[in-house]
């Protein structure tokens, strides 16, 4: 009820014309709802008191829009570094949503004459290496799993530690999409790709359908059910995922479903020799500079890297 007129049309735009996903067009909302209340803030147009979460926005239209400069653009990510403690990641993504809204308005629908966020750098992200497990630690936490859903619940950890899948391509793997070797699913940005099931995926999933309960195709095509028979959820998977990590001696509060996505990708790079392009399209990343975090982990392969130049062994007498 509160949002602009000129914020709906945006997020219309976004799904049905440039295909982002739900959850990014609730990334985008969230950020230029703020942006928009920040700027509230800077021009007075609000009690000082009035709290930052219950500033009206619906008021904020196209003319006032137009006055803005790229120093209030330079000023909310300031005011989110600040006030909200984003991080540099956070604040890159407040940035590329700013600037998609304003090209929008400037080369879409020409609402603006002057595009305030063309030159709107985005704050250099902070380059951490992944948390991810080890080998063993990884065949630890398989060894983990009882209970009365073992079966289904190895086979959601096969697939977290074999395949690198995201926690929603997971939730959302239908049985219509497993044909032979091959699973498709629709990953980020509603973009659909390819995974290919090794032997220990097939033989996984096979023993859990033995098992699944039998319902009619029309009522649901999800592959993983909860003990209620519907799609399992997200978050009971986290939950799931949790509490192995717990039976097997690990810290849950360090790794997460994401962590098995990082494990299965830095397993893939140093124990299966994939190359860096092969590995960004099975994590469906869609630049391969978000794959090369991968290549900084492998402590072993830079130092036999070194160890097999043919000067290596050419010592002075």
């Amino acid at each position: 009820m509160d949002t602009p007129l000129i914020l709906d049309d945006f997020f219309d735009y976004l799904y049905a014309i440039k295909g982002k996903s739900k959850n990014t067009i609730k990334e985008y909302n969230y950020d230029l709802r703020s942006f928009f209340r920040f700027l509230k803030i800077r021009y007075k147009l609000v009690e000082k008191d009035t709290l930052f979460d219950e500033i009206a926005i619906s008021d904020i239209d196209i003319d006032f829009i137009k006055k803005l400069k790229i120093q209030d653009l330079i000023s909310f990510i300031s005011y989110a570094d600040k006030n909200m403690n984003n991080k540099n990641s956070t604040k890159a993504r407040k940035v590329a949503s700013i600037r998609s809204f304003f090209k929008y308005l400037h080369n879409v629908v020409n609402m603006i004459d002057i595009n305030p966020a063309i030159n709107l750098e985005t704050p250099k992200k902070e380059q951490r290496n992944p948390a991810f497990l080890t080998l063993e630690e990884s065949l630890k936490l398989l060894d983990s799993i009882e209970g009365r859903n073992r079966i289904r619940d190895y086979a959601i950890l096969t697939l977290f530690l074999n395949c690198g899948l995201r926690l929603s391509e997971l939730a959302s793997i239908d049985i219509d999409k497993i044909k032979g070797d091959t699973l498709t699913v629709i990953g980020k940005g509603n973009k659909e790709r390819t995974i290919y099931l090794n032997d220990a995926c097939l033989i996984a999933i096979d023993k859990y359908i033995d098992v699944r309960p039998k319902l009619d195709q029309s009522e649901e095509r999800a592959l993983f059910l909860s003990t209620r028979k519907n799609r399992i959820s997200p978050r009971a998977i986290q939950h799931l995922v949790k509490k192995y990590l717990l039976n097997a001696g690990l810290d849950s509060k360090r790794y997460s479903t994401h962590k098995l996505r990082h494990t299965a990708a830095t397993l893939m790079y140093k124990h299966g020799n994939v190359d860096i392009r092969a590995l960004q399209q099975i994590l469906g990343h869609a630049s391969v500079a978000t794959t090369q975090i991968y290549t900084h982990l492998d402590d072993d392969r830079l130092r036999k890297a070194v160890s097999a130049n043919p000067l290596a062994s050419k010592v002075s007498e």
